[in-house]
């Protein structure tokens, strides 16, 4: 198919370059314009669920980084709930 429009293109190889050019740029326009926000309600990326429902009746969100969020232990802000030791530890050579 392609093959078919490359030699349908008029006026030799500048030619060709700039009518390939104007098709791809056309087809990217057409995706982007049309059939994209067509096909966007169908597609489930703004189903997204940031907080957990904790099971209380007063509905308290539950915080990423384990707290309530009222509660939060202050301190650092930029506390992990998780071990970062294990990942700076250099490998161990096959010396030892």
């Amino acid at each position: 198919m392609y093959g078919w429009i490359w030699r349908k293109l008029p006026f030799g190889l500048p030619g060709k370059l700039v009518g390939s050019l104007l098709i791809a740029s056309a087809m990217v326009a057409l995706l982007w314009y049309v059939v994209f926000p067509w096909a966007e309600p169908l597609l489930p990326f703004d189903d997204v669920q940031v907080t957990q429902d904790s099971g209380d009746p007063g509905g308290g969100d539950v915080v990423p980084g384990g707290g309530e969020g009222d509660g939060a232990p202050t301190g650092d802000e930029h506390d992990l709930p998780y071990d970062t030791e294990q990942n700076n530890t250099p490998p161990a050579s096959p010396d030892e």
